[in-house]
């Protein structure tokens, strides 16, 4: 049973940085953005004026930063667990999300979407009860020999 301890613990503690990476780079993002300003027409020369401070904003950087790290901690743990456990499990980051909008960019949140959040921390508690893998994974092949490793052949 140990084996299973360490694959809840791991897939615990890479689900909680998917959570506070994917959650902190969607407010530093939205963040940056309402720095830049609204897009105000779709033609080429307001879409430059609207990309460049985008993308020379630090703080969209920052927000970027974090979605990478998020991508890449989702990678590794879908290595190792079920994606009907992961993408369930890590939607606790749209909890924290509403939390951190509140707190941090100043966003009014009503009752009926904390209600909404209340019903995704439910499931997400559902799905952290069960096992983060129901499939076991095949060993991987051996390497094929190269006849340049192969034991010579003896003949008569």
């Amino acid at each position: 049973m140990p084996a299973v301890h360490t694959l809840r613990t791991k897939t615990f503690v890479l689900i909680a940085l998917m959570v506070l990476f994917g959650s902190s780079g969607d407010v530093l993002l939205g963040k940056g953005m309402k720095e830049v300003g609204k897009l105000t027409a779709w033609t080429l020369p307001a879409l430059f004026h609207f990309l460049l401070p985008a993308l020379l904003n630090p703080t969209v950087w920052l927000g970027i930063s974090c979605l990478l790290l998020f991508f890449l901690a989702y990678m590794i743990v879908l290595s190792w667990a079920d994606f009907s456990y992961v993408l369930p499990a890590s939607a606790a980051g749209y909890a924290v999300v509403p939390l951190l909008g509140h707190l941090f960019l100043g966003e009014a949140v009503s009752p009926l979407r904390w209600t909404g959040v209340a019903f995704i921390c439910v499931g997400v508690v559902l799905v952290g009860n069960t096992p983060p893998s129901t499939t076991t994974l095949a060993p991987a092949p051996a390497p094929a020999r190269s006849a340049s490793h192969a034991p010579a052949a003896t003949g008569s």
